[in-house]
């Protein structure tokens, strides 16, 4: 019999084994200094493209100060306990009321975590008689809640409603044969490609196909529809979602998640979330912060406004550069190159170190071996001289990547 840490220890898995020379500064980078459009990396200034604080909001006077009031009001521990046994209280109900009717559901649950929160709504929400059917680019935190399910799964090609159509008739079959029912998964928007969902495709399907339909809008709310209701409110859908789910942790600059569907759907899933109903209440002072963000992105669409006039000036600056962003409708502005990863990690130090841009990395396996992925979060807080500054300084990597400079560079990097 094998030690259980022998396979650890041999097989690091593929982002593993560059933990030697890549941790620190390609992976868990320490950013320093108030989030903003500019922070501290490694002792010095750099333009900050990886903070998915799209609205500004996390370094607002006003939200520092309701923050401030409320950490003096409940301190870091109210409430204790679970919601079902101490930790409910009225302003979990006031913000989860806030919610239902923002993105005009009838109810709606706060979750104390985004990733965990819709692992544990895919779990509750199917039995092993039902079957899941999901995009195939869907987040780890979706992949992993279909992990647990215990029934039949099935992937449609991204955003392909052909390939989701296909599908549907297998899973209908299969249904049928145990008695259960389909749930369908999509994100509002793919936070690695910037794409929407095909939402408004999909939701076509549903009286042919009979499923229900989740989605995962974390990058879409806040961003997209009136007052930031989401993806599904700006393709005129909102109604036929069954369960929506978004996060705190993006636009509303904060921590947590909610779930917003019919009455009867959220008081099940209240009664039924394992890792809601034996995890510790969302603290009060987050919750009354989170009041307080999303009045301020209700009532104040300069926020909103702001988001967007950099979104459109990075995007169409790049797009007018001949650089390659796919097919992005969203702020997610995915920058693809081609390249070694090797190339990858000389090209990002020299941007970091000698242009002073910091954004996210990308490659292989999360993206096809031999593309680079430079992945850039705009927001509310940056400035039209924070773009002209990164659109020069990537024109000018392009160039060294396109002529052999990184990849002579590269050489020094052992190859694992």
């Amino acid at each position: 019999m094998k030690d259980l840490f022998q396979r650890i220890s041999e097989n690091k898995g593929p982002l593993g084994k560059w933990a030697s020379v890549a941790e620190g500064y390609f992976v868990f980078p320490k950013l320093d200094g108030p989030i903003s459009n500019r922070m501290k990396f490694n002792g010095k200034e750099v333009i900050t493209w990886s903070v998915n604080d799209y609205l500004g909001l996390a370094n607002n006077d006003e939200v520092r100060a309701i923050d401030s009031e409320a950490a003096n009001k409940f301190g870091s521990a109210h409430p204790m306990g679970a919601r079902m046994m101490s930790g409910h209280t009225g302003l979990h109900e006031k913000l989860e009321n806030i919610l239902a009717e923002l993105v005009n559901k009838e109810s709606s649950y706060v979750l104390n975590f985004g990733y965990q929160g819709i692992l544990s709504t895919i779990d509750s929400l199917v039995s092993k008689n039902d079957v899941i059917v999901y995009d195939t680019d869907s987040h780890a935190c979706i992949i992993d809640g279909v992990r647990l399910h215990l029934g039949k799964r099935f992937t449609y090609k991204h955003n392909d409603i052909e390939s989701l159509e296909k599908n549907l008739v297998r899973a209908s079959k299969m249904a049928n044969n145990s008695d259960g029912g389909i749930l369908v998964i999509s994100e509002g928007v793919f936070g690695m490609r910037g794409e929407q969902g095909k939402l408004k495709e999909i939701v076509k399907l549903k009286e042919k196909y009979k499923f229900r339909f989740l989605v995962d809008d974390a990058h879409g709310f806040g961003t997209l529809g009136k007052n930031g209701s989401g993806t599904g409110d700006e393709q005129g859908i909102q109604d036929e979602i069954d369960v929506y789910f978004a996060t705190f942790a993006k636009s509303i600059a904060s921590t947590g998640a909610f779930i917003a569907a019919s009455k009867v759907v959220i008081d099940f899933l209240k009664y039924n979330m394992r890792s809601q109903m034996f995890a510790k209440s969302l603290q009060s002072v987050l919750v009354y912060g989170i009041i307080k963000r999303i009045e301020m992105m209700k009532s104040r669409p300069e926020f909103k406004m702001s988001l967007w006039e950099n979104v459109n000036s990075l995007q169409d600056g790049l797009k007018t550069r001949g650089f390659d962003i796919g097919n992005t409708q969203s702020c997610v502005t995915p920058v693809y190159l081609k390249g070694s990863i090797p190339e990858a990690m000389v090209l990002v130090k020299d941007l970091r170190e000698n242009y002073g841009i910091f954004c996210s990395i990308v490659v292989y396996p999360v993206i096809p071996r031999g593309l680079i992925l430079l992945r850039l979060i705009p927001t509310a807080s940056h400035t039209m001289k924070d773009i002209t500054i990164t659109l020069d300084a990537f024109s000018s990597i392009r160039e060294k990547l396109n002529n052999g400079t990184y990849k002579t560079m590269s050489e020094a990097i052992p190859t694992l």
